[in-house]
This record gives structure tokens, sequence and C-alpha cells, in this order.
């Protein structure tokens, strides 16, 4: 059953609303706005009918709050109002109402209004997920792809994804970057980091799947791996319109092998200036790279591997987010066993 929050400060309209809507909908009436985004702390509705006119905070103002709250921003809102002036409702529109309701309503329109709305806003979460999952889909077709051609690296998209998932959660437990990662969609980031390394498709085999440590001239054209990436990820989004979550496999692909102390490539950026997908990502890339079988060395067990990320804290890593791996350890030593079973 679909959640309804009726935000209006006359009880007649909020009793109107309730014998409208109570016999379909859970209905929640609340005379302020105020006593709306408490209930919103522990409730989230599919729909909020939200009067115009209210002391203290106005409907437009309540609205306004609401488009800065990452959870509530997609809730659909349905101005009431008593005044039918073309100024007020152009207003409105602008600021993301879906829908205005003139007072006093009519409850056979109230019902069929909100059963539309509800309807077109389940059809648009269907089609979103539809759109999401071919999305993931193709990113996943994309990196398998690069995957099978570096014959090396077998299982590291996968592995690191894990691995990326269980260092944003444990930072955002623990604090740190909290306010910089505050709204990041996990799923979708995840997803995305899984591109960090598309550019090796347009490195030769005979480089990517060389039975040996690679020259100096080889580990320059392997950095290039980088800038290809971008541009693939370029091309992509100009094609697509994509823009967000391509973006965020740019900049996984972009900043991945740069170090805080700014050694690293290809933009030699350090500490803060590198974004903080590639400070995260450069701790859980190297991370599998140790732990992991290569043709010029064996794995490194996941304590000795810790051992060398903590030695390079505040060099090559972001000394914060380190800090949060080493207190992860033991949930990366996991994904390093899946390492072994794979075979690297």
């Amino acid at each position: 059953m679909e959640t309804i929050f009726v935000v209006d400060d006359s009880d007649v309209n909020l009793t109107m609303a309730k014998q409208a809507l109570g016999d379909s909908y859970r209905v929640f009436t609340l005379p302020s706005a105020a006593k709306m985004f408490a209930l919103l702390e522990k409730v989230m509705p599919d729909l909020i009918l939200l009067d115009i006119r209210m002391p203290e905070m106005d409907g437009f103002a309540a609205l306004e709050k609401l488009s800065m709250d990452k959870r509530a921003a997609e809730i659909p809102v349905m101005f009431l109002t008593a005044s039918s002036d073309a100024e007020s409702e152009i207003r409105g529109f602008e600021m993301g109402a879906v829908d205005f309701i003139t007072k006093p309503f009519s409850e056979p329109v109230l019902r069929r209004r909100v059963e539309t709305h509800l309807r077109v806003d389940e059809l648009i979460k269907r089609r979103t997920q539809r759109l999401e999952r071919l999305k993931n889909g193709i990113i996943s077709v994309l990196a398998d792809i690069v995957e099978c051609r570096d014959e090396n690296t077998g299982g590291h998209i996968e592995r690191t994804s894990r691995c990326i998932r269980i260092l944003i959660e444990a930072m955002i437990a623990n604090g740190v970057y909290a306010d910089e990662m505050a709204g990041w969609n996990l799923d979708a980031i995840v997803a995305s980091a899984r591109l960090h390394d598309v550019g090796k498709i347009a490195i030769s085999d005979m480089i990517l799947n060389k039975p040996g440590r690679l020259t100096p001239e080889e580990f320059v054209t392997i950095k290039t791996h980088v800038r290809e990436g971008e541009q693939i990820i370029d091309k992509i989004m100009a094609k697509t319109g994509e823009e967000e979550f391509l973006q965020n496999a740019r900049t996984f692909c972009s900043y991945h092998h740069e170090h805080w102390d700014g050694s690293g490539y290809p933009y030699g950026l350090k500490e803060l200036d590198i974004p903080l997908f590639g400070r995260i990502m450069a701790i859980v890339d190297v991370y599998d790279a140790l732990v992991s079988e290569r043709p010029y060395k064996k794995p490194f067990t996941s304590d000795v591997a810790v051992n060398i990320i903590m030695q390079e804290s505040g060099k090559h890593f972001d000394p914060k987010i380190a800090e949060v791996f080493f207190l992860e350890r033991d949930n990366f030593k996991s994904t390093s066993d899946s390492s072994a079973k794979e075979g690297g």
C-alpha cells in the first residue's frame, strides 16, 4: 500500500483528504511542514500533498528544502492551493511540483488525480530500473571484454568491485570524507568503477599479456591505458548523452594511478587535488595486484600486502583512507582468498 503525506494547516482539509484517500492508501495528515520533515526521518512517502499557504514555512519553502534532501528529492509533490493564479503555478512547476489541486477539492477528483500520479510515477520507476539494468549490463560486458584480453589479471574487476564497496562503506561508517560522500549511490559507483581499466582495450596483446616483466618502454605504453580509457568513455558519453554514471567511470579511470605525494601518473596530482574516487581506487587496485599472481611474481599474502600499503601511506596513498583500509583488513583478506581460488 502506497504512503501519502497530506500537509495542511487546516484540520478540515486534513480530514477531507483522509476520508478521500484513507481506504486505498496509508495516509499521514500533518498540520505543518515542520511536522512533515520530522516524520520524513522515519517514513518515506510515495506522494506528498502540500499546502502552499502555511505559517512559519510555506509550501514553496518546504518544496525547496525537500529538493535539497537526497532521499526526499525524488518524492512527487502535489500542491494544495486555495488560489489558481498562473504565477504561483508556474513557480511551483519550475520548482518541481507535479500538479496543483484547488481547494476546496472534490473527493472523487482528489482520488483520481492521486491515482494517476502514483501510476505514472510507478511506470517511471520501472522504466528507470530497466534502463539501469541495461546500462549496468552493457558496462559489465565492456569490463569483461577488457578482462578477457588481459590474461594476467583474471578476476581483477570482480574483486576490486567487492573491495571498493567494503572500503567506501567503512569510510562512511568511520566518518572519513563523509561530507563528500553524502548522497552517494553506492551501487552506481561500484558499477562505474568496473571501467577503471577500460583503456587496456587499446594496448597491444604482446605487451598486455607479456609473460614477464615489462621493459621501461613497454611500461610507458601500459601507462597510456589511462588516457585511452578517458577517450573511450568520452566517446560513449558523446554518443549516448549519459553524464553522471560515465563521468564517475571516467574519474576512476583518470586518477587511479595518481599518488598522494604527486609521483603518480598521468597528471602528477597530489593529496586532495586527486579526486576521491581516484584515491579510493588506488588502494583497492594495488591491494588486488599484490595478492594476485602475476607472470613476474607469486601472490603476496594479505598480511604482507596490508603492510606494504601501510608503508606507502602518505606517499602512494591517502593516509586517512589507508587507515580505514587497515581497520578493514580482515574483510579485504576474504577477497584475496577468492583471488587464490580463482588463480589470480
